[in-house]
Parts: C-alpha cells; sequence; structure tokens
C-alpha cells in the first residue's frame, strides 16, 4: 500500500470542510476523461496564494499550550505531518483540512509591516510572541518570501522577546539575526522532533528536514548561544512511543536544554485524516495504534478539554509520562531554559533610545 501513497504529502485525501454546504468530488467520468487525453486528474502541486489580513499578532487563550500570543506567516503548512493539529484551521479559509492544508499555502507578505504596527502600538507590553503557533514559520514557503526573517529583522530592531517553533534546518539560514537577538536574551528555540527513524520520518512529515539534519540544527544553535528547547511531539503510542528515551539523549548530546512532550489528539477532520493515512502507510499496525490513541482520551480520537487534552490519561499516557520524566532525570538535570527578557523593548519602541 505504502507505493500507493500520494509522493511528498501527508494526508492522502481532502475530506469535507464542515463549514460549507457543497462538497468536491472527483467523479469516474472525469478521471477517465482525463485518462483518455494524456492529462493529469490531481498534478499533486503546491500553490501560494496572498491574502490580506488586518492583525498578525494572535492572542492566545489556551491555558495549555504554554504561549501568550503567536504570529503566523503562513496559513496551511506544506510539511504535511498528517497528525498536525492546525489543519483543522484551513477550514476557516474556505479549504480542507487534508491536501489543500499542505497544497493550498496562504501567504501574508504584509506580517513584517503589520508586526511592526503591533510593538509601536502605546498599549503594547512586551511578552514574547511565538512564530509558529499554528503553522510552521519556517515551511519550504519561507525560501522563497522569508517572511519570518523580515520578522525577526522587527524583533531586534525593537528588542522584542520571540519564541520559534520550527521542525525545518531552514533556521540557521537566519542564524545573523538570531545570534544577535540572543546577545540580550531575546529569542527561544523550540525544535520538534518526533522521531530518529528517517523511515517514520517519511511517513509522518513528508517534507520535513531530515533526522539528521535537525539535530545538526540544534547543535549549531546551542553552539551559537541560542536556547534550544526539543519538543518530542506528539508521542503517537504504537509509532513513535519507544523512542522517547533515546530521542531524549540524541537531543541532549546535541546541545538542547530542556524536553517536552504532548500526546497526539486527532481533532475535527485529522482522526479521518490520520486513520486513512494510517491504513494505507501502516496497514499492519493501524488498529492497534488507533486504539491506543483512544485509550488515551476515553475511548476516542478527539480530545477538547483543557489540561487533558494535551497530556493524555489511562495506562498509555502514563506510561509516556513516566518515560519523559526518567528521560529529564538521566539527561536534563542541570540545564534549564530561560525566561526571554521583556524590559528592553519599551526603550525602542518609538525607534529611538529614550534618555530618561
Amino acid at each position: 500500500m505504502k507505493d500507493d501513497l500520494k509522493k511528498g504529502r501527508g494526508a492522502q485525501k481532502n475530506v469535507h470542510n464542515r463549514f460549507l454546504e457543497g462538497e468536491h468530488e472527483m467523479l469516474d467520468e472525469f478521471l477517465e476523461y482525463c485518462h483518455k487525453e494524456g492529462e493529469e486528474a490531481d498534478t499533486n502541486k503546491t500553490r501560494f496564494l496572498e491574502v490580506f489580513p488586518k492583525t498578525i499578532v494572535n492572542k492566545v487563550t489556551s491555558p495549555d499550550v504554554g504561549m501568550e500570543f503567536s504570529l503566523n506567516p503562513y496559513q496551511g503548512c506544506e510539511h504535511g505531518c498528517v497528525y498536525c493539529y492546525a489543519r483543522n484551521s484551513h477550514e476557516y479559509w474556505g479549504y480542507s483540512a487534508g491536501l489543500d492544508f499542505e497544497r493550498t499555502i496562504l501567504v501574508k507578505k504584509n506580517a513584517p509591516e503589520l508586526l511592526q504596527s503591533k510593538l509601536k502600538s502605546k498599549n503594547w507590553k512586551a511578552t514574547t510572541i511565538v512564530l509558529s503557533g499554528n503553522t510552521d514559520c519556517y515551511q519550504p514557503a519561507e525560501k522563497e518570501f522569508q517572511l519570518t526573517r523580515k520578522c525577526l529583522e522587527v524583533f531586534l530592531k525593537y528588542k522584542h522577546p520571540v519564541g520559534i517553533i520550527t521542525k525545518n534546518a531552514l533556521i540557521t539560514r537566519d542564524l545573523d539575526i538570531l545570534k544577535e537577538l540572543a546577545k540580550d536574551n531575546l529569542v527561544g528555540v523550540s525544535i520538534s522532533v518526533t522521531s530518529l527513524s528517517e523511515k517514520t520520518r517519511r511517513l509522518l512529515e513528508p517534507r520535513t528536514a531530515t533526522i539528521k539534519k535537525r539535530l545538526e540544527t540544534i547543535e549549531t544553535l546551542s553552539k551559537n548561544g541560542i536556547p534550544v528547547n526539543v519538543m518530542l511531539a506528539p508521542i503517537i503510542p504504537g509509532i513513535n512511543s519507544h523512542e522517547i528515551l533515546p530521542m531524549a539523549k540524541a537531543v541532549a548530546d546535541a546541545g538542547a536544554l530542556s524536553i517536552g512532550h504532548t500526546v497526539v489528539r486527532l481533532n475535527g477532520a485529522v482522526g479521518e485524516l490520520f486513520t486513512d493515512w494510517i491504513e494505507k502507510a501502516m496497514p499492519d499496525k493501524a488498529s492497534k495504534v488507533l486504539n491506543q490513541i483512544k485509550a488515551c482520551h476515553g475511548g476516542t480520537l478527539n480530545e477538547s478539554r483543557f489540561g487533558v487534552r494535551m497530556k493524555g490519561e489511562g495506562v498509555f499516557a502514563l506510561q509516556i509520562h513516566a518515560q519523559m520524566q526518567l528521560a529529564r532525570r538521566k539527561f536534563f538535570t542541570d540545564t534549564t531554559f530561560p525566561k526571554l527578557n521583556t524590559s528592553l523593548h519599551e526603550n525602542f519602541k518609538n525607534d529611538q533610545l529614550r534618555l530618561f
């Protein structure tokens, strides 16, 4: 079945957008027509569409994600992580959480200007803004549009703290800005690591950086004085739950200061997409994995309760937590991730230093 997987994609289909009345269906007649004409019914290509938001900094109301504000230069993500909770947000823009999420990327070209306006606002008080609260700010689109780099230049100009979450080695392109931010303790990076197996990585996260590249990225950032936390996330019972200790050791050896984790949850359309994917990509273990995920969430793939949804419950979740505690005791007893500096921004808000 693996040979039938769409190349470079996590989701294997589009699912119905719950906000739309109509459905898009590819009829057999159309497929037959394409076959006879020698045309492709689905080119599987990515397209980029410019959008024009009025604001770019989002207040995060969830109490269990560890951030107060986020900024996402892109909507949709070509990385294609099949388990991604952000898929559901694509439906608000009129697209499917499935292949559309990976192939229709909305580009917010005015993000740097909107960010600058926010940071200059008289009412804004410095608090860490996290790039990638929803979709990865260093996904492949960033190579062309460089919106993340431009936003980092704004953060540096106004001496404002910024957090970054990514699983792409492209972050090292911006090492020059990151080093300047780090001099004043204005930046912290979280790198996501889901497996040490390239086979697993390619199936789960088809267009992300390789595991080798991610470990090298952690090492490069750490050696340049940029604090790195690693999210071993999501932990998926039956797929990567056995890798917690090896992953923790690998990232500690690379220079990470701390680790965190989440237990996979498959809310909204993601449950259907993940089920379809695992039955095609890992048919021999599909039933086992799905049942163990359900065991972590009260018998369902869907979990929305604050305080529980990221951690899970039950025997498998407890085993995961125990391994994480052991990993911290073994590999992270002498390191801590720093709190970022919020004291400088006020004096740089108006593009010039205050005298008094």
